[in-house]
């Protein structure tokens, strides 16, 4: 029987769990990092922790299926996962990717990679012509994240699958700021499919992990290669963690982003507020291509105020969200990112990329949206005093 995914986030891992039928309603902990053998000639699934454990096992069918992909892979960190990844290029690759990315992804690609010998050219991917521009003959991968950290911006994912194709190369998104609940990628025709499941997919700023999904048998085969051999692998418990937080992404993340759009309403229509950056308003300039492709604004905004002095009174004057980096936890959490997520870039970088010293970022949480809202007022009130 085929079912929607709000079924699939609960019961998919713990269908996936269970060789033993033993009718535990959750997947259980295998606290082994080593599997007794019954033949010196014949090894059984399992052996050494690092190359599979079955707790493990059910979380990376369960996203595999939530992706609709072939294989998925649980990493210990979201960079884990991004890094791996990038990883089975070679040298001589050459990388298309967002200029809008995040700082961690961004620091890998400009300070890891190059000393392997594989190049990259950023580019604005709201301009397809751009990114057709850049592509080379040694061109191997285009590397997406929409919609992109900080700003939001919005990317044609079967645009840029088209370009792809057309030149032999691969398509990786980053699909944390969607979840496979309002994004299915890997359908638009996208290669493999990457998530910092520490943020929505998780959901209670409890644990760091990664995910990846690839779309066929031979990518699959090339990550669980760079999986094994690097071994920064989603330990057990963490594992177990995010197979329960799993199953309440929908009701959390559809609450959030519904008062995420109220937010950005009311941000945008607020003088001291520069621009707002979200999807789900009609004037953000990727809005039609993101209704196109996914199901949801999402639960994630970004704001301008007019300086860094302003912006250190409003952070200062705000009593509900947590200040901090990360997002997608069930608590709203605000950020700043020029010295938070994008820290890692040059100053100059960052303000190509409109990350400027009044930018904020708000992932929405679950409390009580009016008071969210009261919060907003009597902060902007107050960052308004110094103008």
């Amino acid at each position: 029987m085929s079912s929607h995914i709000e079924t699939a986030l609960i019961h998919g891992a713990v269908r996936e769990g269970f060789a033993d039928k033993k009718g535990a309603v959750n997947v259980p902990m295998y606290l082994s990092s080593t599997f007794h053998q019954e033949s010196i000639d014949e090894f059984g699934e399992y052996d050494y922790a690092r190359s599979g454990n079955p707790t493990r096992a059910a979380l990376e069918k369960a996203i595999a299926e939530l992706e609709g992909g072939h294989r998925g892979f649980a990493f210990a960190t979201g960079m884990a996962a991004v890094s791996a990844c990038f990883m089975i290029l070679s040298a001589g690759d050459h990388i298309v990717i967002t200029e809008d990315v995040y700082g961690g992804t961004y620091r890998f690609v400009t300070k890891i990679l190059p000393r392997f010998g594989i190049t990259h050219t950023f580019v604005d991917f709201t301009d397809i012509e751009a990114i057709k521009a850049a592509v080379k003959p040694e061109t191997k991968l285009i590397y997406l994240e929409t919609p992109s950290n900080p700003t939001l911006g919005i990317t044609d994912i079967r645009a840029v699958v088209d370009i792809a194709k057309a030149n032999g190369a691969m398509t990786f998104l980053d699909n944390t700021f969607m979840t496979p609940l309002h994004q299915r990628s890997l359908d638009m025709g996208v290669d493999v499919v990457i998530h910092s499941a520490t943020k929505f997919l998780s959901g209670h700023s409890d644990i760091l992990a990664g995910l990846v999904v690839a779309k066929d048998e031979a990518l699959a085969d090339r990550i669980y290669f760079i999986q094994n051999s690097f071994g920064s692998v989603l330990g057990v418990q963490d594992c177990y963690t995010l197979i329960q937080n799993i199953k309440t992404t929908a009701v959390r993340f559809n609450e959030e982003s519904r008062v995420a759009m109220r937010i950005a309403e009311y941000l945008d229509a607020h003088p001291l507020v520069e621009k707002v950056y979200y999807p789900g308003l009609k004037t953000h300039p990727g809005y039609e291509i993101h209704a196109s492709q996914s199901t949801s604004a999402g639960a994630v905004l970004s704001f301008t105020l007019p300086s860094y002095d302003v912006a250190k009174v409003f952070v200062e004057a705000m009593k509900i969200p947590v200040f901090a980096v990360s997002l997608g936890g069930v608590e709203s959490i605000l950020s700043y990112p020029a010295k938070m997520s994008h820290a890692a870039m040059e100053p100059e970088e960052r303000a190509k990329r409109g990350i400027t010293d009044g930018l904020l970022r708000f992932s929405v949480g679950l409390e009580n949206e009016d008071d969210l809202l009261e919060d907003f007022k009597q902060a902007l009130e107050k960052a308004s005093t110094i103008l």
